[in-house]
């Protein structure tokens, strides 16, 4: 497999790296779809990277580079549907993976992690994150697709590797970042352009929630079937509309 290890297109094996582009050690990292050569919102996901790596003091490569280097490793192994990952990591070197992507057109059924998870307070998109896969893949060993994380307040964040938006008491909403959210790119569009309004809610009103959504750049909008078995009214609707805007702000 070909990536891109600090602007060069390379073969991943003798870089430090695993086999699927991860560099090893500690950092943060951004994840795109792409579809017909072109990677999802690059430009407001470069920019959550640059806050990100200003808050830990890592310098960052130009973002001509970086959207050069994306363009090269996309031509270089090109995908259907591809999942981008752009990764820098503290010592100064950085990645871009470009991997093969299933778009998830089903429901989603999912379950509540049965821990409570702080982040605390902090609100990057890093690495390593064997912690947030681990969820996922508990909820997947039990027949699940996710699994609703909650915070030691009692109120509910995320989904393990997504945004979450609930429509609850007849109105769509989204956690607060305060609450251990992390401020995901389509989270963002889809408060700017589809009437999500942000609220916390609690752990305890999960039965109150008729229909969910999961959000991500690679998913865009999957709807929720099921919530630890119980059954929610669907939400096409709304996860059309989601999909449609995305489609507008593709080159964003």
């Amino acid at each position: 497999m070909k990536i891109i290890f600090d602007g060069l297109l390379v073969d991943v094996e003798g870089t430090a790296c695993t086999p699927t582009g991860w560099l090893i050690g500690r950092g943060i990292f951004e994840t795109l779809r792409s579809e017909k050569g072109l990677p999802y919102a690059f430009h407001r996901h470069m920019q959550r990277a640059y806050i990100s790596a200003k808050t830990l003091g890592l310098k960052l490569p130009e973002i001509s580079l970086i959207r050069a280097a994306v363009d090269e490793l996309i031509t270089a192994e090109p995908q259907t549907i591809g999942h981008v990952r752009i990764s820098f990591d503290v010592s100064g070197h950085w990645v871009v993976a470009h991997l093969a992507y299933q778009s998830l057109d089903s429901s989603a059924k999912v379950r509540r992690h049965p821990d409570a998870i702080d982040n605390g307070g902090e609100s990057i998109k890093s690495y390593p994150y064997e912690h947030r896969l681990a969820i996922l893949k508990e909820a997947q060993l039990l027949g699940f697709d996710e699994a609703i994380v909650y915070n030691s307040k009692g109120n509910i964040c995320e989904g393990a590797v997504t945004n979450l938006i609930v429509n609850i008491d007849g109105r769509w909403i989204t956690p607060p970042i305060e609450d251990g959210v992390l401020p995901g790119i389509m989270r963002e569009l889809v408060i700017a352009n589809c009437d999500v309004k942000i609220a916390s809610f609690a752990l305890a009103r999960i039965g109150d929630i008729t229909s969910a959504i999961l959000l991500s750049s690679l998913r865009i909008a999957q709807s929720i079937d099921s919530i630890d078995g119980g059954q929610l009214s669907s939400s096409a609707a709304m996860r059309a509309q989601i999909h449609a805007m995305a489609q507008d702000h593709w080159v964003d």
